[in-house]
C-alpha cells in the first residue's frame, strides 16, 4: 500500500485526537515499519488494519467510520497531487464512473505492485450511477468519503447509498442520486 496513505492517516490522526494518539496507536502495533513512514514507499496493508484497530478501539469510533472520514479527509490529497485530474471533469458522475477505467489504469502502471480495488458500473444515467466496489481490503467507506467529497468539490450534492453485497464488505455496491 502506498505510503501516503500512511502518512496522511498519521497527520489526520494528529490533527483530529493529537500527538498522543498517533503514539499511542503506533506503540500498541506490530509494525514492521516500526511506524516509521515515507509518502512513496510501499507498506503491509496489516499495518493499516493495525493502526486503525487501534484508533477504533482509542476513540471508540468505528472503522467504517473512520475510514469515512480519513476518505473525505484523502480528497484533498487528490486536489494538490493530480489537479489535472479533476478538471478534466465537469460532473461528478462522470468522474466517478471513470475511477476504474482512467484512475486505476494509470496508477497500476505507475506502481506495479499495488492492490487496488476494483470498481464496476453497473448503471449510469445523466443523474444517477450504481457502481459496485470489490476489494480484499474492504476500504468501501473510505471510498464513500472521497465520493462525498467529489460532489463537494463539483458543487453538488447527492445520496449515495452504500449496500453490502458481502457482509465483511469485500463487495459492496453504491446507489447514487445526484440531487
Amino acid at each position: 500500500m502506498k505510503g501516503i496513505v500512511f502518512t496522511e492517516l498519521l497527520e489526520l490522526v494528529e490533527d483530529k485526537f493529537g500527538l498522543e494518539t498517533v503514539d499511542y496507536i503506533i506503540s500498541n502495533s506490530d509494525l514492521e515499519s516500526n511506524g516509521i513512514y515515507t509518502s512513496v514507499g510501499i507498506y503491509s496493508f496489516s499495518e493499516l488494519s493495525q493502526l486503525l484497530q487501534h484508533l477504533s478501539e482509542r476513540t471508540q469510533i468505528s472503522i467504517d467510520n473512520l475510514l469515512l472520514v480519513y476518505g473525505e479527509y484523502f480528497f484533498r490529497v487528490l486536489e494538490k497531487s493530480c489537479p489535472e485530474l479533476l478538471l478534466a471533469y465537469t460532473d461528478p458522475i462522470e468522474m466517478i464512473s471513470a475511477i476504474e477505467s482512467i484512475i486505476h489504469f494509470g496508477a497500476g502502471k505507475i506502481y506495479l505492485d499495488l492492490e487496488l480495488p476494483a470498481f464496476k458500473v453497473i448503471e449510469k444515467t445523466e443523474n444517477s450511477l450504481i457502481i459496485d466496489y470489490k476489494s480484499s481490503r474492504a476500504m468501501c467507506y473510505f471510498s464513500l468519503g472521497l465520493m462525498n467529497k467529489t460532489f463537494e468539490f463539483f458543487n453538488s450534492t447527492a445520496t449515495i447509498e452504500l449496500e453490502k453485497i458481502m457482509e465483511d464488505g469485500t463487495e459492496v455496491r453504491f446507489v447514487i442520486h445526484k440531487n
